[in-house]
């Protein structure tokens, strides 16, 4: 079996063939670090966090950069706006951006290169496009020729004349021509600057990523990937200036998510349905955003509201309580089961099937039916009259390499301390003695300790509320 990709570029699926057997080359744009990530901002850093696992678990070593966008006129609005240097708006966000992606379970990437950090290297790219006559200095800003580089367009599959029809000039820009797009930008007045051959300034938003990307993982990636609202103007940016410094494709397969919309409606500040990941976590499991998130094919847009939100928890709650059943069925004395190799072979063709639907393109919207199709059949397991640990751990263990896979947590819950045990042993012993008013009271006092007791043919299991 093999991973098929659908490619922004060509816009259709292709069999997955890395640079170099068994390593993947993967980039992803980053956010601009001026305030707490939106859910917007949350969807490709779930998604593409899903696809590193997934490759990951495949068995490639994938070397997964992302980057942090920490200078440019928003984050200098910004700081202004506090009063402070963008140094420290800029660290403090960046801090609170790990906060937000650690609790919906994304690792951090292999690199999490800053602007700032390579300014140097920046500037050796530019000069060596206005050296190459792709780019040319104007009034201390730097622009590229985007008639010169012969692809223009390529990627969002539009030409140069159909968009030279909105192009425009802004004031205070000094274009050869209003498709030209800005790699550095001259100093204004109480900004944070640095030296270059053009004099004092900052670089443009489209030059960083291909510097930094080039720099970390070399001429040629294999994914690069973002949010649909990046494939234009930024990424067609980005093959323009990086294919012409080097004259080799900047990256083989181009990887878009959809977007998100609030109760039907495009997220913006205007509307006032823009919802910050640091503010819904704090109401809401992040565990189940993220299971929310990977509900939907990551290509598709995705309608948040608080009604699919809810419907999400109830989902992800049956598969973590199948998961839990299984683990206390192990806990209690086992017989041999007489349908081992039959149970086991069940497991591993959902295993089979799993890996099927994801190596579709990532399907995870497919990958979470396999995983209710194999909560499905461990209720069915469960009702058998004699179990084995090697079923029962199959099962378990199955259920913890496919969760991890989509990076959700499904782990046993922590122990009780010894005051609860004992009620928890004193309300079994009243319903084995028929006393039903005292387990009925010893359930309301743990629940008001938020402990909830189920009863279930296996025998009573609790879980947090």
């Amino acid at each position: 079996m093999s991973i098929q990709i659908y490619n922004t570029l060509t816009r259709k699926k292709e069999e997955f063939t890395p640079i170099e057997p068994g390593k993947v080359k993967m980039y992803v744009c980053g956010p601009t670090v001026y305030n707490y990530i939106h859910i917007g901002n949350a969807r490709p850093v779930i998604v593409f966090d899903t696809v590193r696992r997934y490759l990951t678990f495949r068995g490639y070593d994938v070397q997964y950069v992302s980057n942090f966008t920490d200078v440019d006129d928003k984050i200098i609005k910004a700081a202004n706006e506090l009063k402070e240097d963008v140094h420290t708006l800029t660290e403090r966000f960046i801090e609170a951006y790990f906060e937000d992606i650690a609790a919906l379970g994304t690792e951090k990437a292999t690199l999490h290169p800053r602007v700032t950090e390579n300014i140097d290297t920046i500037i050796e790219f530019i000069q060596t496009l206005i050296d190459k006559g792709y780019a040319y200095e104007s009034g201390g800003d730097v622009y590229f020729r985007t008639r010169r580089f012969d692809g223009y367009g390529k990627l969002s599959h539009q030409s140069v004349d159909e968009l030279q029809v909105g192009a425009r000039i802004e004031v205070g820009e000094k274009k050869e021509d209003p498709l030209d797009f800005v790699l550095w930008k001259a100093a204004k007045e109480n900004e944070i600057k640095w030296s270059s051959p053009w004099g004092d300034g900052r670089p443009g938003w489209h030059i960083e990523c291909s510097a930094m990307a080039r720099k970390y993982l070399g001429d040629t990636l294999d994914i690069h990937a973002g949010g649909q609202d990046l494939a234009f103007p930024h990424h067609e940016n980005e093959i323009a200036q990086s294919e012409a410094l080097t004259g080799k494709p900047f990256a083989n397969y181009w990887m878009h998510n959809g977007y998100i919309n609030i109760d039907n409606e495009k997220m913006s500040k205007s509307l006032g349905n823009f919802i910050l990941v640091h503010d819904i976590i704090q109401e809401l499991n992040p565990q189940v955003l993220r299971f929310f998130m990977l509900s939907v094919h990551y290509r598709h847009p995705i309608n948040f509201s608080r009604e699919l939100v809810e419907n999400a928890e109830k989902s992800l709650e049956r598969l973590k309580t199948s998961f839990q059943n299984l683990q206390h069925r192990k806990e209690m004395s086992v017989n041999l089961g007489e349908n081992d190799e039959k149970w086991l072979n069940t497991i591993q063709s959902l295993h089979e099937e799993f890996v099927k639907e994801m190596d579709d393109d990532f399907n995870t919207a497919n990958g979470i039916s396999v995983l209710f199709e194999l909560a499905k059949q461990a209720n069915y397991y469960l009702m058998e009259k004699n179990s084995s640990v090697e079923v029962l751990d199959a099962f378990i263990n199955k259920f913890k390499d496919l969760f991890s896979v989509l990076g959700i947590s499904i782990k046993e819950e922590e122990l009780l301390d010894e005051e609860i045990e004992a009620l928890i042993e004193q309300r079994i012993q009243a319903r084995k003695d028929r006393n039903f008013a005292l387990a009925d009271e010893i359930r309301d006092r743990l629940k008001e300790q938020n402990i909830i007791l189920e009863d279930t043919p296996q025998g009573t299991r609790w879980k947090r509320g």
